[in-house]
């Protein structure tokens, strides 16, 4: 009797939907990574890098350092921010300010958003101005992921949240920015 072998399609279903086989094996949540911000025009900024080493149950460890080269330094409201700098909008990081598992899993990378939150200002604007806090919401596309901008208020995180191992930003949090309206319209990682 001739075995069958079966058509390749089930395959690639199969790995993509079998914990530690599929796209999570083959880099987007492993190794190091470039974390870049996407103006409208020009050039992407090389704001930083992100290390994922794989853990136990599906979980993966990250470590975020920002690159300090390309960014400049801001003083506001008492405070020293790193900041990239737009046609007519400055982008600070802000990072996030409590304990947090720095954990991440293929589909839930909550965590990983946490740590990439900035708020942007006007140039000749003073003070940090928390209300337009910037959120970006990650998606997996092929070896990157992809953050699209949502809107939050940073002052939510002036006080530690009721629960420290629950995200503080889920969806109903977030709002949507209307395309075009923000000059980094855009963070992947790389």
């Amino acid at each position: 009797m001739k075995a069958r072998s079966l058509p390749r399609w089930t395959l690639v279903l199969f790995a993509a939907l079998t914990p530690g086989l599929g796209w999570s094996q083959n880099g987007p949540l492993e190794g190091s990574k470039t974390i870049w911000l996407h103006p409208r025009q020009g050039e992407r900024v090389d704001v930083g890098r992100v290390v994922f080493k794989p853990k136990a149950a599906g979980e993966v460890s990250f470590h975020v350092t920002m690159n300090h080269a390309n960014l400049k330094d801001h003083f506001l409201s008492m405070r020293e921010f790193k900041c990239a700098e737009g046609r007519g909008e400055v982008l600070c990081h802000v990072p996030y300010p409590y304990s947090q598992p720095y954990t991440v899993k293929p589909h839930d990378v909550a965590w990983l958003e946490h740590a990439l939150m900035f708020m942007f200002k006007l140039p000749s604007e003073f003070g940090a101005k928390l209300w337009n806090g910037i959120y970006f919401q990650l998606k997996h596309d092929g070896q990157r992921w992809v953050g699209t901008p949502q809107a939050v208020d940073l002052n939510l995180i002036g006080a530690p949240p009721a629960k420290l191992d629950v995200p503080p930003y889920p969806a109903t949090r977030r709002d949507a920015i209307r395309e075009g309206t923000r000059w980094f319209h855009q963070l992947s990682i790389e």
